[in-house]
């Protein structure tokens, strides 16, 4: 998907942090004004959009095989060993991720927090601008919502069909980006 060029260009922050630093497959897709600091691992297929920050100082970031970091969310590792969004997870614009595991394909809705030891079951859905409270266990294939959340119930059709196409939405809007974007100079 490109990444390797933007990495290497410059254009992408990457910053090691005590000797340990981002690696980023070849085959993911880091927006140039992402930022990537220390223990940050993100796999083949992934994705991480404009002005998100991955963090991971207090602990390691996995972002796993197709999975996508909305623009403007923060991943911070926390007290737990990793946090980790995983295959084909997503996590939606302006997020807050920190020290918690996001199952995967679950989709976690824009403006929402899951807060350290919380775990979003797989294919679940955490709706937008709730708030999952550390130590959470939000079941697969169930939806949370609220602040703080609450499991409200099973997913229904329309929201089902979301968090299952949305994996391959990204995968490919990623590709027409790595492909696509360039800088343009101001007139």
């Amino acid at each position: 998907m490109g990444s390797a060029s933007v990495r290497h260009d410059g254009r992408v922050p990457l910053f090691a942090f005590e000797g340990r630093e981002p690696d980023v497959s070849p085959g993911a897709w880091i927006a140039p004004t992402a930022t990537l600091v220390g223990q940050v691992y993100v796999e083949a297929e992934a994705s991480v959009w404009y002005g998100a920050v991955l963090r991971g100082d207090f602990g390691a970031i996995r972002v796993r095989r197709g999975a996508n970091v909305q623009d403007g969310s923060v991943l911070h590792g926390g007290s737990d060993p990793v946090t980790e969004v995983r295959e084909g997870a997503t996590v939606g614009h302006l997020c807050v991720v920190h020290g918690a595991v996001i199952g995967a394909e679950a989709l976690v809705g824009n403006g929402a927090t899951v807060l350290d030891g919380a775990m979003v079951g797989s294919s679940a859905l955490v709706a937008a601008g709730a708030t999952v409270p550390p130590g959470m266990v939000i079941p697969a294939g169930m939806l949370a919502a609220g602040v703080p959340a609450r499991v409200i119930g099973e997913l229904g059709a329309g929201a089902r069909r979301w968090v299952e196409d949305n994996p391959d939405i990204y995968r490919d809007l990623a590709r027409r980006h790595a492909a696509g974007i360039r800088a343009v100079t101001p007139r």
